[in-house]
């Protein structure tokens, strides 16, 4: 995973890894955390013992972390502007990014969709994407850092409802790759993740696309959840990312599909 053109003395590599279970020193940015899965992201990383700052568009209170663990302030701000990812990584010198934060897309059939309406999430969720990969390798973080941005199982799948909400989401997966071979060829030892989460009526995005897609297929909500299984929960999708960046770096994927069993590895 990890291939660096300067590799840390062997001993600094072993204090690393013996540091990333451990998530009391580790500031971790989650960005889009007023709702949804974000929301239970940020929760978890506290619960975990992390200091966290939840980006989001608009304040948000958020129930102190079980045993005062952790900590979590809100930082109110456009993740899609280009100066706000510079600013706040300066400003907070985090070692974990979580990208979650994103457009919730019009849900109607193609012909349906006007360009600003088909575009929507390739203004947001791929310009997130963009502006804060990049200044995470101008900076750079520290080495042993984790960047995850969360995707969406679409990305694999399609979504003909949505209008670009599927390819933006794609390109998200494309963006978080090309930033890790960035990493390798730098010698950052920054690890860079994608995780495609599968649809979920316990979210805004999620509920809009169940009914829509249960309409067209010509069955009732509950039928077309059922056949998704167990749904992904908020609170089990932050259990799963606080896994995911206490693992040895040298056992993460690229990409991983998450449903309410956990994550799986892409090949």
């Amino acid at each position: 995973m990890y291939v660096p053109n300067r590799s840390l003395d062997t001993e600094a590599a072993h204090d690393l890894e013996d540091t990333m279970s451990d998530l009391s020193g580790r500031t971790t940015i989650v960005v889009g955390a007023s709702r949804g899965l974000g929301r239970g992201i940020a929760a978890a990383f506290a619960d975990a013992g992390a200091p966290v700052i939840a980006v989001a568009r608009t304040a948000g209170t958020f129930d102190e972390p079980a045993n005062g663990a952790g900590s979590l302030r809100t930082e109110v701000a456009d993740a899609a502007d280009a100066t706000v990812a510079g600013s706040l990584l300066d400003r907070h010198q985090p070692e974990n990014v979580v990208l979650v934060a994103g457009a919730t897309p019009l849900m109607r059939p193609l012909q349906h969709h006007t360009w600003e309406s088909f575009s929507a999430n390739w203004e947001t969720d791929v310009r997130i994407a963009f502006h804060w990969v990049r200044e995470v390798l101008l900076k750079p973080l520290r080495p042993g850092s984790r960047v995850i941005v969360v995707s969406s199982g679409a990305a694999l799948a399609g979504s003909p409802l949505s209008g670009g909400y599927a390819g933006a989401k794609a390109t998200q997966r494309f963006i978080t790759a090309y930033a890790q071979e960035e990493s390798d060829r730098a010698g950052l030892g920054i690890t860079f993740t994608a995780v495609m989460p599968r649809i979920t009526p316990l979210t805004e995005l999620g509920r809009s696309a169940a009914r829509a897609y249960a309409v067209r297929g010509g069955q009732s909500e509950e039928e077309y959840l059922r056949q998704l299984g167990a749904p992904l929960t908020p609170e089990a999708a932050g259990a799963a990312l606080v896994e995911l960046v206490r693992a040895d770096a040298a056992t993460v994927a690229p990409g991983y599909l998450l449903t309410g069993g956990g994550l799986k590895k892409l090949p």
